[in-house]
């Protein structure tokens, strides 16, 4: 069995969305201060983090569109781990992924990735200038296929200077889960794999981190 990581690593103060609050993760009880705790039978650390959901390599559910939409908590789990997955490579010079772009044989139920190379801009002021993104009539077919989750490794699904959000407005609405910030998607390349991305499961949450990757067959 083969597993590979399609996440970004999230550090102190880096990770988060362009212009969002960077994660900020110190210990609460270092390991030298319980010693005492422990009566010097052992040592622990607990690790205060704050942050934003959308740091990292993140899942957006319906919640974050729709405020009646299922949240993280409610979100069914069997839509987000194990699923059959198709890895679309898109061409350096397309920025709108069209219906042209989508597998002829989308499946219901499947996981649908977009490696545009983007990924490799991480961490950089580029990462979010003129970043690939899925158009809205690409969203309408996804939604009518009835996959389950759309995954891309630019910053954002929609084009960031579309308001609207058209892709997460169509996708969300029809409870299809959403995967930014991913990585690694050509080391997929055109083999079979089954896609996990399950988060925590936090109540009025409708974005948060998740640990994506995919086994391949």
């Amino acid at each position: 069995m083969k597993v590979v990581d399609l996440s970004h690593t999230i550090e102190d103060g880096n990770g988060a969305y362009a212009g969002l609050p960077g994660p900020s993760i110190a210990p609460h009880l270092t390991r030298t201060d319980s010693i005492d705790r422990y009566g010097g039978l052992a040592s622990f650390q607990i690790d205060r983090i704050s942050m934003v959901g959308n740091t990292g390599t993140y899942l957006d559910a319906p919640y974050h569109r729709y405020p009646d939409g299922a949240d993280m908590a409610a979100i069914d789990l069997a839509r987000h781990v194990g699923l059959p997955g198709a890895v679309v490579t898109i061409p350096r010079a397309v920025r709108a992924i069209g219906p042209e772009h989508l597998p002829a044989d989308l499946r219901s139920g499947s996981c649908v990735l977009f490696e545009t190379g983007w990924d490799r801009l991480w961490g950089t002021p580029a990462y979010m200038e003129s970043a690939p993104f899925l158009s809205a009539r690409a969203a309408h077919v996804l939604a009518r296929a009835g996959v389950a989750i759309v995954g891309i490794d630019s910053p954002n699904l929609d084009d960031v200077d579309d308001l609207a959000r058209p892709a997460h407005t169509v996708l969300l609405r029809h409870n299809v889960g959403i995967v930014e910030h991913l990585r690694n998607l050509g080391a997929l390349g055109t083999k079979a794999f089954h896609f996990f991305a399950a988060p925590p499961a936090f109540k009025n949450v409708g974005s948060f981190p998740v640990r994506a990757f995919a086994i391949l067959s």
